[in-house]
């Protein structure tokens, strides 16, 4: 079973940082891309970040660009986000996926090439 669980949030004011922790199981890791999504209340998913099997080549939603860095330690099955600059829109729980399959196109930060969805983190940014 795909298991996929993320960590490490919290509350934070604006301006600052902090850095999710994502431990996955039930599949091999370095095969597949990961991603960062998020949902804040009454919206849908955004889809934040992503990085590739090698962990070598990385995306971002133009949101987060330059505040946001994606990583992750094959050795380990896990993959973060640290998250700087943090702003009051941010706040959302944050969820991690894998890509779906063989074929997926994992520079798309899109639902139709990410899925299972695990346990999210909340975090919210608030003075």
């Amino acid at each position: 079973e795909v298991q996929l669980q993320a960590s490490g949030g919290g509350l934070v004011q604006p301006g600052g940082s902090l850095r999710l922790s994502c431990a996955a199981s039930g599949f091999t890791f370095s095969s597949y891309a990961l991603a960062w999504v998020r949902q804040a209340p009454g919206k849908g998913p955004e889809y934040v970040s992503a990085i590739n099997t090698g962990g070598g080549s990385t995306r971002y939603a133009d949101s987060v660009k330059g505040r946001f860095t994606i990583s992750r330690d094959n050795a380990k099955n896990m993959v973060y986000l640290q998250m700087d600059s943090l702003k009051p829109e941010d706040t959302a729980v944050y969820y991690c996926e894998r890509t779906r399959g063989g074929g997926s196109r994992w520079y798309i930060l899109s639902e139709r090439e990410y899925g299972y969805r695990g346990q999210g983190t909340q975090v919210t940014v608030s003075s």
